[in-house]
């Protein structure tokens, strides 16, 4: 892609006056926010996509939910309108862990890969390798909260009389380390670094690249720029990633030991429903993060605006 003009502020930049803390700060803030606007999609996709998994075992039952729209109705029916933001505690603890991390710190690493020295445009595939090592590492430390936000969203609408399973986040994670051990915590640690690490190089890498390529043509450094690009970024993290998120949501919401890992999980997942399974809940996969996108990038790009003109 040609170079954008210069003076342009790159959203993930640090300037001399920024400090790597404050980037992380804004990076956190603005995933967190992104996180409470679009969760009740994300609620609905999981549901999709363990309704898949649980069709398949149990035989040719009615689907309990069609659709993104029909599902978040079904949901907000059923349990109530609060129930889309299940999962919202440990939701607001991945995206200041992994939020964070991964997009805090993909300038840093992109900048260790292609040399401090380096002038010009950096090579799309050393922006694709930085958004992967960067989504690898946020989620090898935030997995857990992943896991407890899973098993959270998973869960329906109880009998009358029955417990909630999780009565808290805080207490998610004690009860899942003493019921099923500590490492239990990292479950589905596998599928889940190869999704993060494949949808935040999508994310961050083509973000990047659509932004300075539509600048590069004559747009402002300005809201329709950031939401082309935010919409770009969503549609090419749901194409590659949706596969491994699918697997990630079945392990993660397995509690019962019907998968010994995410090999089994793909392979039990094409013999029963066959390979377009991997792509189900595929519409409110994007709506999710075509929207996350959006509202993330667009938050992150005025929060530093606004940093660099306070000089924070």
């Amino acid at each position: 892609a040609p170079a954008p003009p210069p003076g342009c502020a790159s959203v993930f930049a640090m300037t001399e006056r920024t400090s790597f803390v404050g980037n992380l700060a804004a990076s956190a803030f603005s995933a967190s926010f992104a996180e409470v606007c679009t969760i009740p999609m994300d609620t609905a996709k999981v549901r999709l996509q363990l309704q898949g998994a649980a069709s398949s075992a149990g035989g040719a039952a009615k689907p309990r939910y069609a659709g993104m729209v029909g599902t978040m109705v079904t949901v907000a029916k059923e349990e109530g309108v609060g129930a889309l933001w299940k999962g919202i505690t440990p939701g607001i603890h991945r995206q200041v862990l992994f939020g964070g991390l991964r997009i805090g710190l993909y300038e840093p690493i992109k900048t260790l890969y292609v040399g401090k020295d380096h002038v010009g445009e950096v090579p799309l595939h050393l922006k694709i390798a930085a958004g992967m090592t960067t989504g690898a590492l946020g989620i090898a430390v935030a997995s857990p909260t992943d896991l407890v936000k899973v098993r959270m969203q998973a869960e329906g609408k109880l009998p009358a009389g029955v417990a909630k399973r999780y009565p808290s986040a805080l207490g998610a994670y004690g009860i899942i380390a003493k019921q099923e051990g500590i490492l239990a915590l990292w479950t589905g640690l596998t599928p889940n670094v190869a999704r993060n690490a494949v949808i935040n190089a999508a994310e961050l890498a083509s973000y990047d690249q659509v932004k300075s390529y539509l600048m590069a043509n004559g747009m402002e450094d300005g809201i329709p720029t950031h939401l082309l690009s935010g919409l770009g970024a969503g549609f090419v993290a749901c194409c590659v990633g949706s596969p491994v998120d699918v697997i990630k949501s079945r392990v993660m919401g397995d509690s019962t030991g019907k998968y010994a890992g995410f090999v089994d999980c793909v392979v039990k997942t094409v013999r029963a429903e066959g390979p377009l399974a991997f792509y189900k809940g595929f519409i409110p996969n994007f709506g999710r993060l075509g929207s996350w996108n959006v509202v993330m990038f667009l938050t992150l790009e005025q929060v530093k605006k606004a940093m660099r003109e306070r000089d924070l």
